[in-house]
């Protein structure tokens, strides 16, 4: 019989039970579906320890790596800690020590801590205001001795929380923090592997975290990211990109205009159809889309439909909450 502790209440799980049997046993809500490892419905969480290698079956490496698993698939081996998924977050206070223009919509903000922030780059997190007001931003940078995250942050019309963001706060203010998550960041495994990295506006975020992961950990296989917006103007860091990849043998660059005024060095075309053009045969790549949901639904669809196992596309659609 081992123990599994839920914020602090302890249950225990008997040696013929799995972990989604005990908790359902014991009146404690967590969603569940198949009980078979299938639907992902009861997927939990173990902070401190690895789960037993089976109860990760079908997840993506990603997820295993943060130990999440299947509670319908695990038979415990030692006592655990269990965090579900709609447990409250844990915010830790950060204070702003730069906030300054990328471009003219889209607002550079970092945020430093006392104490070590442990993350992957591509992460997002949420961010909260003094009211309670949150929302989700994805991080820019990799982990770094100075414990800060970087944000790039688009002024929405009407956007509350963006707007308070761009007009009001201020370097030296505190601002709320929650754990990180998602699974769409860079693992150092497969190094020959070709690397697909297509966002849209500051869907460059994650993706410029993740390319600067790939590359710190010398990735040796061909890496494309494709970054995309109507205008000109709603780009950023393109000379930073262009410089990286002459520094980079195997990273291409492709910026994309789907508007009608496209300068030169720049590429004209919506950003999911120049980059579906430039590669056909997406075997055995892995895949990062950021941005768009409609691009990102649609850039799952057609690079599966060109040969990324579904295992190896990693997704974040940005959404926009109602004001």
């Amino acid at each position: 019989m081992y123990k599994l502790t839920i914020e602090e209440t302890a249950y225990f799980c008997q040696p013929d039970e799995t972990v989604l049997d005990a908790l359902l046993r014991e009146n404690v809500n967590i969603p569940y579906a198949c009980k078979k490892g299938t639907c992902h419905s009861c997927m939990v969480r173990s902070p401190d320890t690895p789960p037993p290698e089976a109860a990760q079956a079908g997840l993506k490496s990603t997820l295993k790596k943060r130990n999440h698993f299947l509670a319908c698939l695990c038979h415990p081996e030692q006592d655990m800690v269990i965090k579900l998924p709609d447990q409250s977050e844990f915010y830790t206070e950060g204070t702003v020590v730069a906030n300054e223009m990328l471009n003219r919509n889209t607002l550079l903000l970092i945020i430093a801590f006392k104490d070590a922030f442990e993350f992957n780059a591509g992460q997002f997190v949420n961010l909260q205001r003094p009211d309670g007001l949150t929302r989700s931003y994805s991080i820019a940078n990799i982990p770094q001795q100075s414990n800060t995250l970087e944000f790039h942050i688009r002024r929405l019309p009407n956007g509350r929380f963006s707007e308070w963001l761009h007009d009001e706060i201020k370097v030296g203010d505190s601002i709320a923090v929650s754990e990180p998550r998602g699974h769409c960041f860079y693992l150092p495994e497969r190094h020959e592997q070709g690397l697909l990295l297509v966002g849209t506006g500051t869907g460059l975020a994650p993706l410029a975290g993740i390319l600067t992961d790939a590359l710190a950990q010398g990735h040796t296989g061909p890496i494309y990211l494709f970054h995309g917006s109507r205008e000109v103007e709603d780009l950023y860091r393109v000379d930073e990109m262009r410089q990286l990849s002459e520094q980079h043998e195997n990273f291409q660059y492709m910026p994309c205009i789907s508007g009608k005024h496209v300068p030169e060095g720049f590429i004209h075309g919506r950003v999911n159809d120049v980059a579906l053009a430039s590669l056909t045969d997406l075997k055995g790549w892995r895949i990062f889309l950021c941005g768009h949901p409609e691009m990102v639904n649609q850039m799952k669809k057609m690079t599966f439909l060109k040969g990324a196992a579904s295992a190896d596309i990693y997704a974040d659609a940005f959404t926009v909450s109602p004001t």
